[in-house]
């Protein structure tokens, strides 16, 4: 019985894995640096993780914990309260729409497609801010902050599958 309740929590903490390590990645982005100029370009990470584990672990990624991971988003940021929650579920329509096709592809296209997805995602946070304070906002650091996402997504990427291999198996 001892063994049963051990191998139970081992798959709950299994199955909350992605959502905890998103949930880190979302705070550690919020965290301020002290490095000048840098949070206005700090990639997203939780969009990176969230596009990473709707193709491939989207049984560990549902709706509500995007969701819940985009609201948590919003009240550290500090932003408007939703617009994170909305990108975060729109990246999931959109991925999930094609996730038998990512999930079979190689790591280039995998990569490949997260760049639309991700510009459509910085879009839209972009003109939600705008709507939201009535001005038209400069859009290099949105942009900047794309191109860092971009970059980064690889590395997050490999390192994903690595704990996916590990854990998640």
């Amino acid at each position: 019985m001892n063994q049963t309740v051990w191998t139970r929590l081992d798959l709950v903490a299994r199955s909350l894995f992605p959502f905890a390590l998103t949930l880190l990645l979302v705070m550690g982005s919020i965290v301020p640096l002290r490095v000048p100029d840098f949070s206005p370009i700090m990639p997203s990470l939780g969009l990176i993780s969230i596009y990473f584990w709707v193709i491939y672990r989207p049984d560990l990624m549902p709706g509500w914990a995007v969701f819940l991971l985009g609201l948590i988003q919003d009240l550290l940021g500090g932003g408007p309260l939703g617009i994170y929650a909305l990108v975060f579920l729109l990246t999931v329509a959109a991925v999930g729409a094609q996730r038998r096709f990512l999930a079979t592809g190689s790591f280039t296209l995998v990569w490949a497609l997260f760049l639309p997805v991700a510009a459509a995602a910085f879009v839209l946070i972009w003109l939600l801010y705008c709507l939201n304070l009535n001005m038209l906002i400069d859009p290099r650091s949105t942009m900047f902050q794309y191109l860092t996402t971009v970059a980064v997504y690889p590395c997050l990427a490999w390192l994903f599958a690595q704990a996916q291999r590990a854990l998640l198996r």
